[in-house]
């Protein structure tokens, strides 16, 4: 989402709620100080095996690139609601316009960087993702023993390791 005068993309800054109560360029939600809570969307997407895709961040990102992450992710637009950013998103990044989703939680994610509000849904497809290679390097299906059995060791996300173990799989204890 550029700007009419094609500088910076703005993102919606939100309350804890999700109410939208301004915008803010890009660099400052992430500059590390300003802490700006801003809102994205999270999709868990699962085929018929039960198995959870993932995509590798592109090593271009300037956040935690060459990481496995969640197979959908990404900033909502000012004025978009969370349902139309996963649609957005999914059809950006896996090229993906027929999948069923529902919502399983928002919750506040802080880092180093920044505070978003994050919508994670989870879903699923019958249709084979086709990634984006300018926003992610690979991707693929995981066997849900296969992320339980590499947790902890740098692979994944840390946000997608957290959601994994609260929304997943909350029963896991490794």
């Amino acid at each position: 989402c550029m700007t009419a005068h094609g500088s910076e993309e703005l993102f919606p800054v939100v309350d804890p709620d999700g109410n939208e109560i301004s915008m803010a360029p890009r660099s400052l939600c992430h500059d590390g100080l300003s802490m700006l809570l801003h809102p994205v969307v999270h999709l868990h997407l699962f085929n018929e095996r039960g198995e959870i895709y993932l995509q590798l961040r592109a090593k271009t990102k300037d956040l935690l690139p060459g990481y496995w992450d969640t197979s959908v992710g990404g900033h909502m637009d000012p004025g978009e609601i969370p349902e139309e950013a996963l649609r957005r998103e999914a059809l950006e990044e896996l090229g993906l316009k027929d999948f069923t989703f529902r919502l399983i939680d928002k919750y506040i994610w802080k880092s180093m960087r920044e505070r978003e509000l994050v919508y994670s849904f989870t879903g699923s497809s019958a249709h084979i993702p086709v990634i984006n290679h300018d926003e992610i390097d690979d991707g693929r299906f995981w066997p849900v023993e296969e992320i339980s059995g590499n947790l902890g060791k740098n692979i994944f996300t840390p946000n997608f390791e957290y959601e994994f173990r609260r929304f997943i799989f909350p029963n896991l204890h490794p």
